[in-house]
């Protein structure tokens, strides 16, 4: 397919980056040469410097042939002007990010008059997830989640205190054909290996057939409710905070966000009701003892800086806060995480590129996608003739380290794959896949030479 992407920044670069995986031909837009100039020589990219507003620039590169544009400048008005004139001018689908609270309010509103196909929210994507984590206290259902005759089902090892230091090739042994999808350690989404070894405190993603794990889901998950939450802090008042405190609030959790510039508080006050807004910087100790940090269920760290956010969680954690929640924007950081202790860490990047790219593929390729635990996906396909992945025994695939096939749907036969599956046209295949690495699973979505969609 043809995509145009106007705006280089860190979600333009990283939606280029999945999309070159998968061969898509690709074009971005940007008035900055020098960002562009580094664009081009790291990937096989089209560049072109200019501001995509301008109708001749997107005659100029033929944008009525183009299947996708998506625009995610600095700016949400000129994305919205940019996918409307795209739109205008016949290219097939438009995407625009936008960031505005105000325009949360009149989404569809925008959509239809502006004839936007996809708008694309960052921080309010990250703010869902949270909220689901929250609330839901699993990203499943009450813990289990079913697709056909397929079935996954999310639990901590306490539950199973047999499965721990096994590595995970025995595992199955003990609880007959199924497989260990994922492994979430102190915050931190492992696709496994056979060689990882369950340890105390690891919940595990365990999928096989449906009627295997509801019988399991009887043995280790609780009825009811998965939460009491009911005090929640949240440091850093940006839009992220804004729509969090909102949502738990209407949720009925008793919710104190703290932000140290002045006039976002009043603006804060004006916009939330039942939540406490405080003056003042969420790093000082004093303050945070002062509005009983102990007595949390949860604390989220949501401020502008990486850094902060880490220190603030780690905090958290040794106060023995039950849920802390960081908002990390750096990949680089991603090796610290697991040695932190963290509940959970999201990436508003990898979350955001995720929801493009299942929009981009389409119903006709992608038959669902679930974000877990904010780092991992799980995405349904149906698998066509001229995948190159067909016809491969698994092992030989060469799938990256965060990549993993859980199960396939073959007419009414469901398969819990090994290495010497292989995957057949027509087949509904089930992958499990890192957030950060999206861009692997798309490999798997590549055509063989000389067929063409």
């Amino acid at each position: 397919m043809k995509i145009a992407i106007a705006g280089a920044g860190k979600l333009g670069v990283k939606i280029t980056e999945m999309l070159l995986s998968g061969d898509h031909a690709v074009t971005v837009i940007d008035k900055d040469d020098d960002v562009l100039q580094k664009l081009s020589s790291n990937f096989d990219v089209m560049t072109v410097v200019g501001n995509a507003k301008e109708i001749s620039l997107l005659e100029d590169i033929g944008i009525g042939s183009f299947d996708f544009l998506l625009a995610s400048t600095d700016r949400d008005e000129k994305n919205i002007v940019i996918a409307s004139f795209a739109k205008k001018l016949g290219c097939s689908h438009v995407i625009a990010r936008i960031r505005d609270p105000e325009h949360m309010q009149q989404l569809e509103f925008i959509k239809e008059i502006m004839n936007i196909d996809y708008l694309i929210n960052p921080d309010y994507a990250i703010t869902q997830e949270i909220y689901k984590y929250l609330v839901e206290k699993y990203t499943i259902s009450d813990g289990m989640f079913s697709t056909g005759k397929i079935a996954l089902i999310e639990f901590g090892s306490s539950k199973m205190p047999k499965l721990v230091n096994l590595p995970i090739r025995q595992i199955p042994e003990l609880l007959g054909r199924i497989l260990v999808v994922a492994v979430s350690r102190n915050g931190k989404v492992i696709i496994p290996n056979g060689d990882l070894v369950i340890l105390e405190g690891d919940s595990l993603y365990i999928m096989g057939r449906r009627e295997m794990i509801v019988d399991l889901s009887k043995r280790v998950l609780e009825k009811g409710k998965y939460t009491n939450l009911q005090k929640v802090m949240i440091a850093g008042g940006g839009k992220t905070g804004l729509y969090l405190a909102k949502l738990l609030s209407e949720f009925g959790a008793a919710v104190k966000i703290i932000e140290v510039d002045k006039q976002r508080c009043q603006y804060l006050s004006t916009r939330l009701e039942n939540v406490l807004v405080l003056h003042g910087d969420a790093t000082d100790l004093t303050l945070l003892e002062e509005e009983n940090f102990d007595e949390m269920d949860a604390f989220v760290s949501t401020t502008g800086y990486d850094e902060e956010n880490l220190l603030l969680a780690l905090m958290a954690k040794q106060r023995k806060i039950e849920d802390v929640i960081a908002k990390i924007s750096r990949e680089s950081y991603s090796g610290l995480i697991e040695n932190m202790g963290i509940d959970m860490v999201l990436n508003p990047v990898d979350i955001s590129a995720s929801h493009i790219l299942r929009f981009i593929q389409g119903a006709d390729l992608i038959i669902f996608s679930q974000i877990i635990q904010g780092q991992a996906e799980m995405v349904e396909f149906i698998a066509e003739e001229d995948m190159m992945l067909l016809n491969v025994p698994l092992s030989e695939l060469g799938l990256p380290k965060g990549v993993i096939i859980a199960a396939i749907h073959r007419n009414a036969d469901v398969i819990i794959p090994n290495g010497n599956t292989v995957i057949m046209d027509g087949d509904r295949v089930i992958v499990f896949c890192l957030l950060s690495g999206v861009g692997d699973l798309e490999r798997l979505f590549r055509i063989r030479k000389g067929f063409f969609r």
